[in-house]
């Protein structure tokens, strides 16, 4: 589990297509060691379990259902995802609680700066629009945020500048795709 407040990021390093998965190898300044192979980190926002580690670098082994669900399909080299380690008993939540399981992949269709902040207006498919409600989480390439309006497409978020500059998405543009999980209280009410 995870709480969607990011404080790193990795860089796609390599990845190894397999006939029905992925390997990705993301290096990062995590600071792990072989004891922590078989943890979960989300990877924008996507759970994936460590399965080596080397020099900081990960290696994961991405599915063909994860694959499938998420925008790592169209990963590449030097590509920066966001990261995050899993919550330990006693840390503070300050964003919400994310599982890491991607619902949906998402467009963006527009990105506006209005003073110092940035409203961003993504697509969603349509059977996932069902589940969007005003003013509840939504993780965006595994970062915690608040759906500000629920659209015809999909739905709209604000991001102050502090979250803009240190995730990835001061890196996005018009039709960028993004990993979507609805928050978990949303899809059970």
């Amino acid at each position: 589990m995870f709480n969607g407040i990011i404080y790193n990021q990795g860089i796609v390093t390599k990845i190894i297509k397999r006939p029905k998965g992925l390997n990705i190898f993301v290096k990062s300044n995590f600071k792990l060691n072989n004891k922590d192979i078989g943890l979960s980190v989300a990877c924008d926002g996507v759970c994936l379990t460590l399965i080596s580690y080397k020099k900081k670098i990960m290696e994961f082994y991405l599915s063909n259902e994860t694959i499938i669900r998420s925008k790592f399909k169209y990963l590449k080299n030097n590509d920066v995802i966001n990261l995050e380690l899993p919550l330990k008993y006693g840390t503070k939540i300050s964003g919400h609680i994310c599982q890491g399981h991607v619902d949906t992949i998402g467009k963006v269709l527009t990105i506006k700066r209005i003073d110092k902040s940035y409203l961003f207006d993504f697509e969603i498919a349509k059977k996932e629009r069902k589940h969007l409600i005003e003013k509840a989480s939504i993780c965006v390439n595994g970062i915690s945020l608040t759906i500000s309006k629920v659209s015809k497409k999909g739905f709209q978020i604000w991001v102050i500048p502090h979250t803009f500059n240190e995730t990835n998405l001061s890196s996005l543009k018009k039709n960028s795709l993004v990993n979507i999980e609805i928050d978990i209280l949303s899809k059970y009410v």
